[in-house]
């Protein structure tokens, strides 16, 4: 039988999934990075815990992928949130769910499962080159920035996953889009996801409470409300509950100029049940003292509650309504190099259910290169690490043809 060489561009997780999978079915596997060492992006996304995937039931999981839900559905098939855990203990490092229900290893960062991985990788024979940038088509290949100077590889089937726009500095820079344009291929242009949100706080407010948590709250934005816990910064608001309506939000602005998003400070109690705490005796305590008392307020809660305009109400339900429906005017999007990821890409209509590029057979693509989109919380890795399965099965599929 014949040994194909696939060459993978990219070693994120999309990527190196891909060169897994493609190892295993055979295949000589090269990995191109651009940068000097790899999974920088997941590096970093694991410095504050590294959210795996989710054990949301599978109607709501795919339910977080929006419109390009009907595509990622086979990802998933191919590789689950249940194949994601297994996979992660197979590299040695236990997993546990969290009271949110997302899965994080032990260990609660990337770097021993990324050095266990790349140890696997190694041993399988997968052949990782660095400081290899790719540059575009030439002679029937691609073209590479190596530290030996330019090279020409003529493999026998290419998976890109080059990533999407966000974080340039860590590699992903979408330099890739004209390349792939000026040989038919639709690229829809990249707009930042999983990001921050212009809000204009008073000077007092911002500079008491900037870096400090709103948690635990429940975020509205139109029909679609999420509970987690978001972060005051000085240009606005971030964190995994904004994030999680980032789409809504920015295309919102996108179109009106201006979004709403409506904060309930206290989503575990009700109307009601608020209302009755609040009825009781203030006595000689402030009323800043009192709302922390009596309704249970964070400082930066109680702040929040004055930047709205006008008096405090002090009628005990109409507070109570005011603490569990503040809302924030969100005036701006912040941009593509401080967003965890990004939306847009090569559309989705231009590849195959393998993931083969329509108009150029045998290139195929992974990860944050389509244009699909998910909050984190596990949502993201696990697509783009099942977009990496699908990827390599494609390749498999269509290297058979010989």
């Amino acid at each position: 039988m014949t040994r194909h060489i696939v060459h993978i561009v990219g070693a994120g997780p999309a990527g190196l999934m891909a060169a897994e999978r493609l190892a295993a079915a055979g295949h000589g596997v090269v990995v191109h990075e651009a940068m000097p060492s790899p999974s920088r992006k997941l590096l970093m996304a694991g410095r504050g815990g590294l959210n795996l995937t989710h054990t949301e039931p599978l109607e709501g999981f795919l339910s977080r992928y929006g419109e390009a839900k009907a595509v990622v559905a086979p990802w998933l098939e191919r590789f689950s949130p249940t194949d994601m855990i297994g996979w992660a203990e197979g590299l040695g490092q236990a997993t546990f769910v969290g009271s949110s229900g997302r899965v994080f290893p032990r260990a609660m960062k990337a770097s021993p499962l990324l050095r266990a991985w790349l140890a696997r990788l190694a041993a399988a024979g997968v052949e990782l080159r660095t400081r290899s940038r790719w540059t575009g088509f030439a002679e029937g290949g691609l073209t590479f920035d190596t530290p030996e100077g330019p090279a020409n590889e003529r493999p026998d089937a290419v998976v890109l996953a080059v990533g999407g726009g966000s974080w340039p500095r860590l590699g992903s820079d979408a330099r890739w889009s004209p390349w792939l344009e000026a040989r038919g291929v639709t690229v829809a242009p990249f707009r930042p996801s999983n990001v921050g949100f212009d809000h204009a706080w008073s000077p007092i407010f911002a500079d008491r409470f900037a870096g400090q948590p709103l948690k635990p709250v429940a975020m509205t934005h139109g029909e679609t409300g999420v509970r987690g816990e978001a972060m005051v910064t000085r240009y606005g608001i971030e964190g995994g509950a904004v994030y999680a309506l980032s789409a809504g939000l920015r295309d919102a602005i996108d179109r009106d100029g201006a979004a709403t998003l409506v904060v309930d400070l206290r989503p575990d109690l009700s109307i009601e049940a608020l209302a009755s705490r609040l009825a009781r005796p203030r006595g000689k305590d402030s009323v800043t003292n009192w709302l922390r008392k009596a309704g249970g307020l964070s400082p930066v809660a109680v702040g929040l509650l004055r930047e709205i305009p006008g008096e405090l109400p002090m009628g005990a339900d109409k507070l109570a309504r005011r603490i569990k429906a503040v809302r924030l005017t969100l005036t701006g999007v912040q941009g593509l190099d401080r967003a965890i990821s990004s939306a847009g890409g090569v559309t989705l209509d231009q590849v195959d259910h393998g993931l083969m590029l329509k108009a150029l057979p045998g290139l195929f693509v992974a990860g944050e290169m389509l244009d699909w989109e998910a909050p984190t919380g596990g949502y993201l890795l696990q697509a783009s690490m099942a977009s990496g399965a699908t990827a390599a099965a494609g390749v498999t599929d269509w290297l058979k043809r010989d």
